[in-house]
């Protein structure tokens, strides 16, 4: 990668006049966006508006074949295949369903992810395990199976996943939407948290209650366009 200049060094994030597709289909037009290192973003529209393409386009699950984009210092429009695992390594991801391996504990659930990105020293994963999910509120807990933690816990689960690689930014996909409200807050209160200590994070979500209590910086997809207010 190039050398940054400071103020660019600050930008996780940057997409100028993309083009967001589905499949060949053009969703987002025009788009222009700007994350900065501990932002904390909301990212709304109806289902159908390109909340999940524009999420899938920023972690290279799908090109960006108009315009330009750049995600933790690599370039969307320029990515190449073998330069995927590495984008990853800089986007932490988060699911509404968890998306986790059920006949694994929570600590072989991290580990599955560290093997999948490079670790190798077994004494540097434990670590590492062991500073997520202290963070994440979990430390009695590395030895469970998912199917034995609440949907609340299950989430921190894989919040620690996402965070594992210490990533430049969290794009979380409507990660309240399997919760009840109490629970949701606290993961907003982690998630807001870990904004605070320089990591950005972007979440997609429908819960207008949610982001009333919790305000923040908003994208919204509406009419093929995305909108920052």
């Amino acid at each position: 990668m190039s050398e940054t200049t400071q103020e660019e060094s600050n930008t996780v994030i940057e997409l100028k006049e993309a083009q967001i597709n589905q499949g060949k289909t053009p969703v987002l037009n025009d788009v222009n966006v700007k994350i900065d290192k501990g932002q904390f973003v909301y990212l709304v529209g109806k289902t159908g508006s390109g909340k999940s393409s524009l999420m899938k386009t920023l972690y290279g699950e799908l090109p960006l074949t108009q315009g330009t984009g750049t995600v933790a210092g690599y370039s969307l429009h320029k990515l190449k295949r073998k330069d995927i695992p590495f984008l990853r390594r800089q986007t932490g991801i988060i699911f509404q369903d968890f998306q986790l391996l059920m006949d694994r504990s929570v600590s072989d659930n991290l580990v599955f992810v560290m093997r999948a990105t490079g670790w190798k020293k077994e004494k540097d994963m434990q670590l590492r395990i062991s500073e997520v999910l202290e963070k994440v509120g979990l430390t009695e807990k590395h030895g469970e199976m998912p199917h034995r933690l609440s949907g609340g816990e299950q989430q921190r689960v894989a919040i620690a996943r996402a965070m594992i690689n210490n990533p430049a930014i969290i794009l979380a996909d409507e990660p309240t939407g399997n919760l009840d409200p109490e629970t949701s807050e606290n993961i907003i209160h982690l998630l807001s948290d870990i904004s605070m200590s320089g990591t950005a994070v972007l979440m997609a979500t429908h819960d207008a209650a949610l982001m009333e209590k919790f305000k923040s910086k908003t994208l919204e997809c509406v009419a093929g366009k995305v909108i920052m207010s």
